[in-house]
């Protein structure tokens, strides 16, 4: 008679299943084995930590050394020499007094200081910038001073060479009596240029000095001399 099963009682079919929770279960009990440690526990009663004595650390202590300062040093010592002089040694340097009486009508004849007046230092004269008659240069004003620096004034030679031009602003003072001095270059374009012009400026004939309530005073003098190549 031939065995039939059923196909709930077939275990073939659950053959894997088995094996991987089989594998699973030696797995979990091989880290448990592994991780398994034993430990001495010991218990310390309460009187006994009584017994332990701390030491204490001693840490001595210093302190920085005190710099005494230096001794000041002995003072000098001073030796006094006595020389001894014999009582019969002559003195040559001898005050002589002579009694002189003056006669009741004699006279002296003083002579008088006399005090050098001319020493003395001399005001200068003020300076002045405006005016109620300004300088003027042979009664055409600026105007002929203008033609009088195109007529006289000379190129320099390095500068015309060398392509240089532009206006050299000078300074100078009127005198009381018509000479022009203190001569100024305010703003300058080249040394042979500003050195041309105070030259041409320096040699100008006399002005007609400033003057002030009709009196000549000094009278400070502003001009531009042009530089132009032609």
């Amino acid at each position: 008679m031939e065995v039939k099963k059923t196909k709930k009682a077939d275990l073939e079919k659950k053959k894997g299943l088995f094996l991987q929770i089989g594998l699973v279960t030696v797995l979990a009990l091989l880290l448990i084995a592994f991780e398994w440690t034993t430990r001495e526990v010991t218990t310390a009663q309460l009187g006994e930590l009584s017994d332990v004595v701390m030491e204490e650390e001693m840490i001595p202590i210093t302190r920085p050394e005190e710099v005494q300062p230096p001794p000041p040093p002995p003072p000098p010592q001073v030796t006094e020499t006595l020389e001894i002089v014999d009582d019969d040694v002559d003195i040559e340097d001898e005050l002589i007094i002579d009694d002189v009486e003056a006669a009741p009508d004699a006279r002296q004849a003083f002579r008088p200081m006399t005090m050098d007046m001319e020493e003395e230092e001399e005001e200068e004269a003020e300076i002045f910038f405006i005016v109620e008659d300004m300088p003027d240069f042979q009664g055409g004003g600026q105007e002929a001073f203008r033609r009088y620096i195109a007529q006289n004034l000379s190129y320099p030679q390095i500068a015309a060479e060398n392509g240089i031009e532009g206006t050299v602003h000078i300074r100078f003072i009127v005198n009381t009596d018509g000479s022009v001095s203190d001569l100024e270059v305010i703003r300058g374009v080249d040394p042979s240029l500003d050195r041309e012009a105070l030259r041409v400026i320096g040699s100008s004939p006399p002005w007609e000095p400033g003057r002030q309530r009709g009196e000549a005073v000094r009278v400070y003098f502003h001009f531009p001399v042009r530089f132009e190549l032609r």
